[in-house]
């Protein structure tokens, strides 16, 4: 079967029918010639190229409008990957901004505390490790996970809340010089 095919493909594409060579190489002839409403000859005569290449343009329209319609969608799944990204970041920065602002030194030192907590602990299993005490994988991996969270979201987090810092003044600025 597949000697056919590969020489119907190539009959199509000599004879300027390579949306359809691509379609039927992709896709395979009977799933091709459900889409088009027409058969598709192991060995195309001249007319048989002909009406083919009518129905290739017919179908050109349909499947240029739906490669469109894909890339706005694309598109559009990108802005609202974005926009749901920049957004989340603004929560966190306006949650750490009031952990700042409240008078509880908990709500104040609860990154740095557990920051510090993650990694004395990952230095202790360490240190247990170095003289010969076996500790559970499972939990070194889990804390080395916690411990690349919390400096991600500390170290990160407040690397994105100085940027965003940045171009708010700078924006300020820009509209106080105007």
């Amino acid at each position: 079967m597949l000697p056919i095919i590969t020489s119907l493909v190539q009959t199509l594409a000599v004879n300027g029918l390579g949306l359809l060579a691509g379609a039927v190489q992709a896709k395979g002839k009977e799933f091709i010639e459900s889409k088009i409403g027409a058969r598709i000859p192991d060995n195309p005569s001249q007319e048989d190229l002909i009406k083919l290449k009518q129905l290739e343009i017919e179908q050109e329209q349909l499947l240029l409008q739906y490669t469109l319609k894909q890339k706005e969608l694309e598109i559009e799944e990108s802005k609202l990957l974005a926009e749901m990204h920049r957004a989340s970041q603004e929560n966190a920065t306006h949650r750490w901004q009031s952990d700042m602002g409240s008078d509880s030194k908990l709500s104040k030192n609860i990154r740095p505390g557990t920051l510090v907590y993650i990694l004395t602990a990952y230095l202790l299993f360490a240190l247990l490790s170095a003289m010969g005490i076996d500790i559970n994988e499972a939990y070194v991996k889990l804390l080395g996970d916690w411990g690349q969270l919390v400096m991600l979201a500390y170290f990160g987090g407040r690397s994105v809340e100085k940027i965003f810092e940045m171009r708010i003044h700078g924006q300020n600025k820009k509209e106080d010089a105007k």
